[in-house]
């Protein structure tokens, strides 16, 4: 069977570990980085032997490609997702998949028509740890939810910008939302508040420092979430509580509370590692059910860190359905309210 053969657009940050792991996957092979830096496109491409480009046109039209790792900020898509997956080339988009959810949709259906392989970046969901709690909870019903994504400050300038970031909850607390979505099943309404508390002083902030978010379910259940980049070191979890358990998520291991016994597994994997060779394996074996969490998963995440953003725009509490139904009926949530 012959090697997929990759290519990367964006080189920077989590593109690193991607780099790493398809180099090591015997089942692929880097053919073509392509980062606007120049310098940082060739010193990647001479690193991983693969050929280099600022121009991701230029690199779809030269290379011929089985599967592109999309590794951009979320205002730097453009129309990446649309013009791959025209090709047949599979997708893996890291997240989050953009800062509009429109947008977004639009690139969802390109994928859909396409027919190729696709996934969004949500790395947690492949934890062995988080599997062991899947499995677990399957016959049960989590009636609350708590959650934390509590870290310091990215000094990455664009970050600290809403308009380039979305802010925290968009950016990195997505993480621990997607967890939570993957657990206990669909978010029903959100109400969000958000505030620049402390970290005034750093220059162009215009993202919140703290952030809680209430949620409902649409089994019926309840939670929240808290965030802040105030903190000097990283710390993320969940509890999920039902009737006579907790499964309690700290960091990349799970432990398992039920009356009168505690079991606790602790992860022996790199989730980052077993991600890619699952995508890898996907694409070469053409079978999507190896992908835990897909582009459409990527996007359902999106929207519930987005109408949180929207609560704390208009003060209310804001329905998932009404929300996206907004978006694809190009008014806003206001008008539709």
């Amino acid at each position: 069977m012959e090697k997929v053969k990759v290519g990367f657009v964006g080189v920077g940050g989590i593109a690193g570990a991607h780099l790493r792991n398809v180099q090591q996957d015997p089942q692929a092979e880097i053919v073509a980085v392509c980062d606007i830096v120049k310098e940082n496109a060739e010193k990647k491409g001479a690193e991983y032997g693969a050929r280099a480009y600022t121009d991701i046109d230029l690199m779809l039209e030269k290379e011929m490609l089985d599967a592109l790792f999309i590794c951009v900020p979320p205002f730097a898509h453009g129309e990446i997702e649309e013009k791959a997956a025209k090709k047949g080339i599979h997708l893996l988009v890291e997240k989050p998949l953009g800062l509009d959810l429109d947008t977004v949709n639009r690139k969802a259906e390109a994928i859909r028509k396409a027919g190729i392989v696709n996934a969004s970046g949500y790395c947690l969901r492949y934890l062995d740890t988080v599997q062991k709690a899947k499995e677990y909870l399957k016959d049960k019903t989590v009636a609350m939810v708590r959650g934390h994504y509590l870290t310091s400050w990215v000094p990455t300038p664009w970050y600290r910008e809403m308009k380039k970031s979305g802010g925290q909850l968009v950016e990195q607390s997505t993480h621990t939302i997607d967890m939570i979505r993957y657990l206990v099943g669909e978010i029903d309404k959100v109400y969000a508040n958000m505030s620049l508390v402390l970290l005034n002083d750093i220059e162009n902030i215009d993202i919140p420092d703290v952030t809680s978010v209430n949620f409902t379910f649409e089994s019926g259940g309840v939670g929240h979430l808290d965030s802040t980049v105030i903190q000097y070191d990283h710390r993320m979890g969940v509890e999920l509580l039902g009737r006579d358990f907790r499964v309690v998520i700290d960091g990349v291991n799970v432990i398992i509370e039920e009356r009168g016994k505690t079991t606790t597994y602790k992860s022996g994997i790199d989730f980052y590692a077993a991600q890619d060779r699952a995508f890898i394996e996907a694409v070469q074996t053409k079978n999507q059910d190896l992908v835990l969490a897909s582009y459409e998963d990527g996007v359902k995440t999106l929207a519930v860190t987005l109408a949180a953003n929207e609560s704390q725009k208009s003060g209310q509490a804001v329905s998932l359905s009404s929300f996206c139904q907004s978006v694809l009926q190009g008014s806003s949530y206001d008008e539709k309210r």
